[in-house]
C-alpha cells in the first residue's frame, strides 16, 4: 500500500521535493530557473471553508532542481523571489489537474507576486511542477 501524504504538511512538501529533483523533464524544462534571480516560492494555502487557518510552504527552486522544502510559519521568515496564492480548494483543483498553473494565474483564481514575465518565459516548467504534484498520493483531510 502506497502512503498518502496529507495536505498541506510539511511531509508533503518534502516528498514534492524528492519527486521535483527525480524528474528528468522538470530538470529541462526549469534549467535556467532562479540563476541569477530569486526563483524561490512562497506557496500561501490560504484558510477557507475547509481548512481553518493560512499555511506558509517554501521550496527553493534553482536551475531544474528543487533545493528546499519547508513549512514556514511566519512568510517573513523566507526570502522568495515568488508568492504564489490561493484558497485551499484551489490547491487541491491544482494538485488534482483540475486548474492548470498558468491558468490559475491568468484567471486569477490564484494571485502571483513576482516578476510575471520570468514565470511566462518558463510556463512549461510550471506545468511539469503541476503534474508533479498531481502524483502525489494526497490525503485531503480538511
Amino acid at each position: 500500500m502506497t502512503a498518502e501524504f496529507d495536505f498541506p504538511s510539511e511531509e508533503w512538501m518534502k516528498e514534492y521535493k524528492e519527486r521535483v529533483n527525480a524528474s528528468e523533464s522538470y530538470a529541462e524544462t526549469g534549467a535556467g530557473w532562479g540563476v541569477d534571480f530569486n526563483g524561490d516560492f512562497l506557496y500561501v494555502i490560504e484558510a477557507d471553508g475547509r481548512l481553518p487557518e493560512t499555511r506558509y510552504f517554501f521550496i527553493g527552486l534553482e536551475d531544474g532542481e528543487a533545493t528546499e522544502a519547508m513549512e514556514v510559519d511566519d512568510p517573513d521568515e523566507v526570502d522568495a523571489g515568488f508568492v504564489l496564492r490561493g484558497a485551499y480548494t484551489d490547491w487541491i483543483d491544482l494538485n488534482n489537474g483540475d486548474i492548470g498553473a498558468v491558468d490559475g494565474m491568468m484567471s486569477g483564481v490564484f494571485e502571483l507576486e513576482g516578476d510575471m514575465q520570468k514565470v511566462m518565459q518558463y510556463t512549461e516548467a510550471a506545468v511539469d511542477l503541476t503534474d508533479i504534484s498531481s502524483t502525489i498520493p494526497t490525503n485531503y483531510k480538511h
